[in-house]
């Protein structure tokens, strides 16, 4: 099952200057990308709203809940769908 990975952007405002879940994650999961970028100037890690925090991989998620323990600003919500039984 893949995993439902909600990432609270208002609490998770610097997470290039962060990664504790990317270093926590054993199966990478997360991936942090620039939405601020500017030409000829480096994107500054520091600077809230220049980096998003991406759940590219959640299909590798199994559940450890260790980027949820991690998270200091509690940012990271973790959860799997239900199995529906299958009929016979």
């Amino acid at each position: 099952m893949v995993a439902t990975i909600e990432i609270d952007y208002g609490k998770c405002q610097t997470p290039f200057e962060c990664k504790k879940c990317l270093m926590v994650c054993p199966t990478s999961v997360f991936s942090v990308e620039a939405i601020k970028v500017e030409k000829f100037k480096e994107t500054d890690p520091k600077e809230p709203g220049a980096y998003m925090l991406l759940p590219l991989y959640r299909d590798r998620c199994i559940g450890c809940m260790d980027c949820v323990q991690v998270c200091p600003q509690g940012a990271l919500n973790v959860s799997f769908p239900e199995e529906v039984p299958s009929e016979r």
